[in-house]
């Protein structure tokens, strides 16, 4: 029925002129090739539309049937008809305007969705190439029109992060961007050849904004495997390569687009990049700086000349970039450039000028967010070994500038601690090998302000600034053993009564105050505890004015226990040093009697 339907509407229409077909034609011939392709009438179909004498009427309403055909090739359980409705689609390419072709083509790879979005870009890709290739004019906005719908599509994809899901590719991502470099291959060779054409000029600038695109999604995201000697095992890393490449060949090399990124006329002006240019753009150079610098992907392309301090300078902003977002496989990748950029340096020969510079602040206070808030563990001591790493290149001020800055906003007992480590590392080193007034005297003096206080006083939380408290107590005791009094290299005998009132005293009293809350605590726990056993029950415990989650009396007591072991400890540091002035105060006070 939809066979005759179909040959009844084709034999009213080879008696008309082109022209003279109706817009009502249009959609009968589309409905009778469809029910016929439905029917599994795709053999007569194909008939028809080898038909010579037919040849106008396809030429001019046959993209209709691509929509249908396609489909066709898409569903499981047809492999019978699969081959006919090849020979259909490829007779449709061949026939059929090109301009409306490609509108039909593009709405299809818009349609899907998950998985299938893979589908059909991959069985579409060749087809609208061919297509954009017989365009006749305005190719650059068609080839920039296809580009911009397939990146959207395979932005919508997600990312394989492990090795085995790059292998799986079970979204069809991998074999897209594979496809992908071959579609795009032609149009870069077109501009190649024919750099003085007009037209060729505007399809540069549209390959020029999908390359960059391409650098945010999926090569911002994507992992790249262990670099070996089959690289093509690697797929990610083959686009990479591919991208970069495409990049140079059409006017772009790695040195144009990162030596002049950040400055106020950039080289690529000129395109209208879409939604959210400087992001666009912000995201896509960050990619293309790691690709170069860690994966050594066009690395080859930048002059040998450059100092490891300013490349270190011409990356930092990027890293502050990775090191904002919450992505795990984005912000790791801001490790994995910091870590690149500071080898290159001696240690001590970062300039504190360079802090002066909004990123060379910024990135380690990025640092103390990894190491705080970031739920794997790996990470969180990579973030920890990179801080330690920036400090060691950083000059005596430059320490002592970032010191001073951590201890202000890092707002974690931990962070805080691992600072007042390398800070007593660094007098020791001034002790020890040669003298360095940032470390000792009036700078120091200031910088230890910072240290020997409780934020709140005597109320302090000292369980949770405990890990602080321990660091400036041994920084207090290492300063009275090392520095005598006549000496006061550190000035630290100058300032022992402003650091007894603000530190010491107040920790007296805080450790009083709350070793006999948590004792009352454990009183109060073993009571509920011997009240729960009877009823099988679990207790809550309130310390500090906030409730421990509920949880088994001998686990509430445990971790009551493990607090107030904290505070003997903390208690025994500071008897010590105490002990420790009193019999230096002591000994200078007699020496000087001696002398008199």
């Amino acid at each position: 029925m939809a066979v005759e339907e179909l040959q009844c509407i084709i034999k009213r229409c080879q008696i008309l002129e082109e022209c003279d077909f109706k817009e009502e034609d249009f959609g009968l011939f589309q409905l009778a090739g469809q029910r016929c392709i439905d029917d599994g009438h795709v053999d007569q179909l194909l008939e028809i539309i080898q038909d010579e004498k037919n040849k106008t009427i396809i030429k001019s309403m046959g993209w209709n049937l691509v929509g249908p055909v396609v489909r066709c090739l898409l569903r499981n359980g047809e492999e019978d008809k699969r081959e006919d409705c090849f020979l259909m689609f490829d007779l449709l390419l061949k026939l059929c305007n090109p301009k409306e072709l490609l509108l039909g083509l593009l709405e299809l790879i818009e349609e899907p969705s998950g998985k299938q979005i893979s589908q059909i870009i991959l069985l579409l890709l060749q087809p609208l190439q061919t297509v954009l290739q017989k365009l006749p004019n305005n190719k650059a906005y068609s080839v920039g029109l296809a580009l911009s719908t397939l990146w959207s599509q395979l932005s919508l994809l997600p990312v394989p992060y492990s090795e085995e899901q790059i292998q799986t590719d079970d979204y069809g991502l991998c074999q897209c961007c594979k496809a992908l470099i071959e579609f795009i291959r032609p149009f870069v060779e077109e501009v190649i050849d024919n750099k003085e054409n007009k037209e060729n000029e505007k399809l540069k600038d549209e390959l020029l904004k999908f390359c960059f695109k391409s650098l945010k999604c999926p090569l911002l995201t994507a992992q790249f495997l262990e670099q070996s000697e089959d690289v093509g095992n690697d797929p990610f890393r083959c686009f990479a390569c591919e991208i970069i490449g495409f990049l140079s060949q059409i006017g772009h090399p790695v040195p144009k687009i990162i030596l002049n990124h950040g400055r106020k006329k950039r080289t690529w002006d000129n395109l209208e990049f879409e939604e959210e240019d400087d992001k666009q753009l912000a995201d896509s150079v960050a990619s293309l700086t790691y690709l170069v610098f860690v994966q050594g992907i066009g690395i080859g392309q930048l002059p040998m000349v450059l100092s490891p301090s300013y490349l270190l300078q011409l990356n930092m902003e990027h890293i502050e970039l990775f090191l904002q977002r919450t992505e795990q496989s984005i912000f790791s990748k801001g490790l994995e450039l910091l870590e690149n950029s500071l080898l290159r340096l001696e240690d001590s020969s970062l300039l504190y000028q360079y802090l002066e510079i909004k990123s060379f602040l910024a990135v380690p206070q990025g640092l103390v967010k990894v190491m705080t808030l970031c739920p794997i563990e790996t990470l969180r001591k990579k973030g920890l070994a990179m801080l330690q790493l920036y400090i060691d290149k950083l000059d005596s001020q430059g320490k002592y500038t970032l010191f001073r800055c951590l201890l202000n906003t890092s707002n974690h007992s931990g962070v805080e601690g691992f600072i007042i480590q390398n800070i007593k590392n660094q007098i020791d080193a001034s002790f020890k090998k040669t003298y360095n007034k940032w470390f000792a005297g009036p700078q120091l003096i200031s910088l230890l302000d910072l240290v020997l206080f409780l934020p709140e006083g005597a109320e302090t939380d000292l369980l949770q600034n405990s890990d602080r408290i321990m660091a400036s107590l041994n920084l207090l005791r290492y300063l009275v053993i090392k520095d005598n009094e006549n000496d006061n290299q550190t000035g630290l005998w100058t300032d022992l009564g402003k650091i007894e009132n603000n530190f010491l005293k107040p920790l007296h009293i805080g450790l009083n105050m709350s070793k006999a809350h948590y004792e009352a605590e454990i009183k109060n726990s073993q009571q509920n505890s011997q009240v729960a056993s009877t009823c099988k029950g679990v207790c809550s415990v309130t310390v500090g004015g906030e409730e421990i989650p509920s949880m088994p009396p001998e686990m509430q007591l445990k971790v009551l226990h493990s607090a107030l072991f904290t505070f003997d400890l903390i208690e025994s540091v500071l008897a010590r040093v105490e002990e420790l002035i009193e019999i230096k105060t002591k000994s200078t006070s007699e020496e000087n009697v001696g002398i008199k």
